[in-house]
């Protein structure tokens, strides 16, 4: 797919969300728009093809809008993130591997999954105070999960194989999350998101060691 294609795909996700926010789509329709694009895209992501960040920037318009409504607002301003979190990664992917080639897939040092858990425990415990501040649904599992998901997506931008990890952990509490919010078909596309993260933690630790055993045949 050409970078034309790929901004149509992108133009055409911005369509489809401003109907929705001024809310000529239904709910329950944003909703599926959501539930199809986001599957779309980890499946792309497993698959490490570029085109899962124009969908995900899709996918994140789409739930920014039905999170909003549900008063789920760090989830809601995650999107906001995750949008900008994926040109840094279409970007990576595209001139971050050697000699500005495209990106392989590797493994995080010690010192960045300290680091990384580091974000994790004082992001969660920040959040959660400004959740509270804002009168968000849920706090705690509100800010655990943005955080989770935020670490995860830096990871996966670096093509690290460490990012399915903590999606695992994100969308376990995202299910559980959904379904007491009463977003059903979200909640059945997170329990889908999990059983597809670990199959890209095992696609990804395939190509990683393939790409060490050429590299030592090398």
């Amino acid at each position: 797919m050409n970078r034309l294609e790929l901004w149509i795909t992108f133009l055409l996700g911005t369509l489809l969300m401003v109907a929705s926010w001024q809310k000529l789509i239904p709910g329950d329709f944003v909703e599926t728009l959501g539930f199809v694009t986001g599957g779309l895209c980890v499946y792309l992501v497993i698959k490490q093809r570029i085109l899962n960040f124009p969908i995900g920037i899709a996918n994140n318009l789409f739930f920014l809008v039905l999170f909003s409504r549900s008063r789920l607002y760090g989830d809601a301003g995650l999107q906001i993130v995750y949008m900008l979190l994926a040109v840094h990664g279409w970007y990576w992917w595209l001139r971050g591997g050697e000699n500005r080639t495209r990106l392989a897939v590797g493994q995080a040092t010690l010192r960045q999954m300290l680091l990384t858990l580091g974000v994790l425990l004082l992001g969660t415990v920040g959040m959660t105070f400004l959740l509270r501040a804002v009168n968000g649904s849920a706090p705690v599992l509100d800010a655990l999960t943005t955080v989770l998901s935020l670490v995860a997506q830096y990871l996966l931008n670096c093509k690290l194989v460490e990012n399915w990890y903590f999606w695992i952990i994100a969308d376990a509490i995202y299910i559980y999350l959904y379904v007491s919010r009463g977003l059903t078909l979200t909640a059945a596309l997170y329990f889908i998101f999990l059983c597809m993260c670990v199959a890209g933690f095992l696609n990804w630790r395939r190509s990683l060691a393939d790409r060490r055993l050429a590299g030592a045949d090398f």
